[in-house]
């Protein structure tokens, strides 16, 4: 069995949505990027917690994962929020810009489709705040078909927690690959 992927979403990950009072965790500085097609006086402000650049490298280093990003922020993951937390480039999952009103149209992540297509039958953890139902059925199906598949969902407003990259870790440890390895 070959690297899962570690598929990395950024908003509600590492960016978390603010709170009704507009509050974001204290352990957030604020960031502005100028994503591409953007205007250099029309940034948009992120919070990033920059531990998160520690954490993620300590499980980018065991090794037993193939990291890449997952995330509507395409390359402007690498190019803008990966240095800002100390990230090394990553490769990026190619997806489309689609016309949607919402992050579900078909009741499951609309990035689901693109992803099952560039896995192919590639082990993965995916991390992403915004999983429906649908999309923890699909990951169960293709984990019961041989191909081992773990969703990881955080909280949107608190982003990516030390217990899901423990969790992440635990679980790699578990694969035939790990063991191997």
């Amino acid at each position: 069995m070959r690297l899962p992927y570690l598929l990395l979403d950024i908003d509600g990950v590492l960016i978390p949505f603010p709170n009704a009072d507009g509050s974001t965790p204290a352990t957030h500085t604020r960031h502005d990027v100028v994503p591409a097609g953007r205007s250099a006086d029309n940034p948009v402000t992120v919070w990033l917690d920059p531990d998160h650049g520690r954490q993620l490298l300590d499980v980018f280093r065991t090794g037993l994962f193939t990291p890449v990003w997952c995330t509507s922020w395409r390359q402007d993951a690498t190019i803008l929020i990966g240095p800002l937390l100390d990230l090394p480039a990553l490769p990026c999952v190619d997806l489309p810009r689609p016309q949607i009103t919402t992050s579900h149209p078909d009741g499951y992540l609309w990035k689901r489709d693109h992803v099952d297509a560039w896995l192919g039958d590639a082990p993965a953890v995916w991390i992403d705040d915004d999983f429906t139902n649908l999309d923890h059925a699909w990951a169960a199906e293709r984990t019961a078909k041989g191909t081992p598949t773990l969703l990881v969902q955080p909280d949107p407003h608190l982003g990516l927690q030390p217990e899901h990259l423990a969790e992440i870790t635990t679980w790699v440890a578990q694969l035939p690959v790990a063991r191997a390895a």
